[in-house]
């Protein structure tokens, strides 16, 4: 009797297998992307910095300038933020190889759902970019220098500078798929439309302190987050409403 016979679980090793080496190729997909986007983008490393903080420089104080405090920032901040760009503007790839990967194992009414989901994600992250950078920037960026304590000049450091930027430029994101995570979770049955309008000030009261951890300590940038939260949070419920799961589309058999 051949080895393959005697071993009951090569009926399961093998496809655990195939989906192990179709899981690679589609992550070596996604980092090829990055890659290319990356090296496209090197080049003009600096101009991109440049636009990036172009909100913070127009804020400064007469006088004031931003500075390299670090040997290497001068090199190395341009290039963390080209790293990083590449990696957003790769998203919609890099979340088409995961939903090739997953969509298999989806049934069919999952599949209708998931794919309209999964390309307003998309859009929302990046509208939640673009809405930070043009509306919450030059006020955030206006308010900072207004505080600074007589005798202090105010000169920002570059790397400090655009780890703030990335950070906010994640948490607007994200917070901008609050519409999306509330339709997932009355979809899938995990809550309801009526459950989640019960307890709306429990989820105003944590969208400030969502955005009071995720945001400097100021209350225009929290304020700037916890509103289109709880806005988007309120359109989630809208749309949530049209597509509540009824008794028949929450029972699925179990595949014979």
């Amino acid at each position: 009797m051949t080895p393959e016979r005697d071993n009951p679980y090569n009926e399961i090793e093998m496809p655990l297998l195939s989906h192990l080496v179709e899981l690679r190729t589609r992550l070596l997909k996604a980092v090829i992307t990055i890659l290319v986007l990356f090296a496209s983008m090197i080049y003009f490393a600096n101009d991109i910095y440049l636009i990036l903080v172009k909100p913070l420089m127009a804020q400064l104080p007469e006088g004031s300038e931003m500075v390299a405090t670090g040997l290497i920032d001068p090199f190395f901040t341009p290039f963390k933020l080209t790293l990083v760009l590449s990696f957003f503007l790769a998203i919609p790839v890099i979340l088409h190889q995961l939903w090739s990967f997953m969509s298999p194992g989806l049934y069919q009414n999952e599949r209708r759902f998931a794919v309209p989901i999964l390309f307003s994600s998309i859009i929302l992250f990046y509208f939640g970019i673009v809405f930070c950078y043009y509306a919450v920037f030059p006020l955030m960026f206006q308010f900072f220098p207004s505080v600074i304590p007589e005798g202090i000049r105010y000169i920002p450091d570059m790397t400090n500078s655009l780890n703030v930027m990335l950070k906010l430029f994640f948490a607007f994101g994200l917070a901008f798929e609050v519409p999306i995570i509330t339709m997932v979770a009355v979809w899938s049955g995990m809550t309801t439309v009526e459950k989640l309008k019960e307890h709306r000030a429990y989820i105003i009261v944590g969208a400030f302190i969502i955005a009071m951890l995720l945001t400097p300590p100021d209350m225009i940038s929290q304020t700037l987050l916890a509103v289109p939260m709880w806005i988007l949070f309120e359109l989630g419920l809208i749309f949530s409403a049209w597509f509540e799961p009824t008794r028949d589309d929450t029972s699925i058999s179990t595949p014979q």
